[in-house]
């Protein structure tokens, strides 16, 4: 989806109403916004009686504004003793919000001010896409796409129990009403779905007509006469939603993407087996003293630098969700210098920092560089406040605990097989012992994985890296990550970790030359600083598993010995219950956490955390689909 920078909305008032000048419209009925809510919204549709007794229920709202009609319905939820196990919540926002706006916006209701306050307090940077926050304590899960419908809609992978319709009225913004813009509800609807809208404009009953919805004018909310409810009744079959039944999986490996998973699926409440072939976790390419968790900008807003983004900024949330870096787990979010090689890449990067929200990203001149973090930078950097750097070992222990008694360790226990057998998948060890069995499995083994016959066709490289530890008294004092050709991280109990090479060699042991390479790297980031020859050769090597794109594999896996049938990916047959985490290369820190959320949110059957598109380009399946594509061409 395109990724213009998104141009926030302004904070206005016409008659006490908060008021778009953009659109010349106000955001809510003078007769009252919470009273709107409830009556066009909740009660259009049926709302708290329907979500009642339901494990989850799935609401999408086009024109999210003020975050009124959210909180409204977060409100009728928490006060609701029936209410689902999980309420998911999809927004569309072409202009939203700053934070400091909301809180000014939300003054007036003060009903609502603990959830309000939660709502800022998690309230997202201002960059296009899809953004997951997870709130009252992952029971109300709001997935914000910010930008415009036409691009938003078609993008979003759900089924939706229930429409709140609530843009500016048709004749203010009338591309939001099109007939066009309407149509993706029908492929987003559930069986039993139903829609409302304070508009009644003939030209919106006839794009909900056209897309399923059987519409009928009811009592409107104070002077307005009129509104839209209705339900899904299309003349096609729909089928009905997937809902897994038996919530058990198999976990194959203990570092952080598996961690990351087997966190995200207890807190659904799924029983996890997790085998890991070390005695602990985070032994291999996630054993490394301190890693570098940051955004990666780049000219053209590419698609790895898309699925970054998104992935730093859910990270950032779902870690505090935890408990917070330097508390449960050890790290810092101290923010990330990163220097260009030289002036022309600093003018690249001020060109890129020029269309980036300053919270996520600010460019300093080199005597900016020096004022703010007392280290010489000759052509200037990028200062990203909220990037830092953490322990994996720490936190994958900090995962693995939040899983409590949902979680079942096998340490010590190397994989040797997987075979389905009534339904379910057996794990068996290299003796042929039953470690576990569940109806789905996830390989997360990174380089180990193309061990199982199931990962043995994945295009995955196995990538050398080596670290060098610097003890702390050879560095000048700094506070932040420095990034360039390279990176040198604050001390972590005494240690400077500097990084990394990167070799398509399998050797695991620690080289004095790749130790010497990552000392030049420091003394080009670090001029000033000049480690003595007899450095004792001191480190961590771990081999870190990278696809040919360079993206990460999340989803279900394909079968390799079932014909595709077609050109698309939905074409691949897949292994039943086999699913990837993988190819995470040497941003797992980053990406873990976001690609958890969306294998979790697949099996769960739930709203994905991010778009279509980016979704299949990290589907397992597309390096096979590739493959056939290339055969069939050849082939004509």
């Amino acid at each position: 989806m395109p990724t213009e920078p998104l141009i926030p909305a302004t904070l206005a008032f016409q008659d006490g109403i908060p008021y778009a000048d953009r659109y010349g419209d106000i955001y809510h009925s003078g007769d009252g916004g919470p009273g709107q809510a409830g009556h066009v919204f909740l009660a259009g549709n049926g709302l708290p009686q329907r979500w009642q007794g339901r494990a989850r229920f799935a609401i999408l709202e086009t024109g999210f504004g003020l975050g009124l009609n959210f909180l409204s319905t977060w409100h009728a939820w928490r006060n609701d003793p029936q209410r689902c196990g999980r309420l998911h919540y999809v927004a569309i926002e072409k202009h939203p919000f700053r934070a400091g706006d909301l809180a000014q916006l939300h003054a007036g209701w003060r009903e609502l001010e603990p959830l309000s306050a939660e709502l800022r307090a998690n309230w997202p940077v201002l960059t296009p896409g899809f953004h997951r926050l997870l709130l009252d304590g992952g029971r109300v899960i709001l997935t914000l796409a910010f930008g415009d419908i036409a691009d938003c809609l078609p993008q979003v992978d759900a089924r939706i129990d229930a429409f709140y319709l609530d843009g500016f009225a048709p004749g203010r913004n009338p591309e939001m009403w099109a007939q066009d813009s309407l149509a993706p509800l029908a492929r987003l609807a559930a069986p039993e779905a139903t829609v409302a809208t304070y508009t009644v404009a003939a030209s919106v009953r006839a794009a909900l007509a056209a897309a399923g919805f059987s519409c009928d004018k009811r009592p409107g909310f104070g002077r307005k006469r009129d509104m839209l409810a209705g339900r899904y009744a299309p003349r096609w079959t729909v089928p009905p939603h997937d809902v897994p039944h038996d919530r058990r999986a198999i976990v194959i490996g203990a570092g952080i993407a598996g961690s990351a998973v087997c966190e995200r699926l207890a807190a659904r409440g799924w029983q996890v087996d997790l085998v890991e072939r070390h005695a602990a976790p985070a032994r291999e390419a996630s054993g490394n003293r301190a890693g570098v968790f940051k955004p990666l900008p780049s000219r053209d807003d590419n698609l790895v630098s898309r699925f970054t983004r998104t992935a730093f900024l859910f990270a950032l949330r779902h870690w505090e969700h935890l408990g917070g870096i330097g508390r449960a787990f050890e790290g810092d979010a101290c923010g990330v210098l990163q220097l260009p090689a030289d002036a022309s890449e600093a003018r690249m990067m001020e060109a890129i920092a020029d269309g980036v929200d300053s919270a996520l990203l600010r460019w300093r001149d080199a005597a900016g560089v020096l004022a703010e973090t007392g280290i010489p930078a000759a052509h200037g950097g990028w200062i990203i406040d909220g990037a830092g750097w953490l322990a994996p070992p720490s936190l994958c222990a900090a995962l693995l605990d939040a899983c409590g008694d949902r979680l079942r360790r096998h340490f010590s226990v190397d994989v040797a097989s997987l075979e389905r057998v009534d339904g379910e998948w057996r794990a068996r060890d290299d003796g042929g012992r039953i470690v576990a069995s569940a109806p789905h499995v996830v390989i997360a083994s990174g380089s180990a994985a193309h061990r199982l016959a199931q990962a043995a066709d994945l295009p995955l490289a196995a990538l050398r890296g080596q670290t060098t530890h610097v003890p702390e008294q050879l560095l000048p004092l700094h506070g932040r990550v420095v990034i360039g050709d390279g990176y040198v991280t604050p001390a972590a109990g005494g240690i400077c970790v500097v990084g990394a090479t990167q070799d398509a060699e399998t050797d695991t042991a620690l080289r004095t030359a790749d130790q010497r390479r990552n000392l030049a790297r420091l003394a080009r980031l670090m001029p000033s600083v000049t480690p003595p020859d007899d450095l004792p050769l001191a480190g961590h090597v771990a081999l870190r598993s990278r696809a040919p794109d360079r993206l990460p594999l999340c989803g279900d896996l394909p079968d390799p010995a079932a014909p595709i049938a077609g050109t698309r990916l939905r074409d691949v047959p897949r292994l039943p219950g086999m699913h990837g985490l993988l190819g995470l290369g040497s941003r797992g820190l980053t990406w873990a956490s976001l690609l958890a959320e969306m294998l979790a949110s697949r099996l769960e059957g739930e709203p994905s955390p991010v778009g279509i598109a980016l979704r299949d380009a990290l589907d397992p399946a597309r390096f096979a689909l590739q493959a056939y594509r290339h055969r069939r061409a050849a082939g004509s």
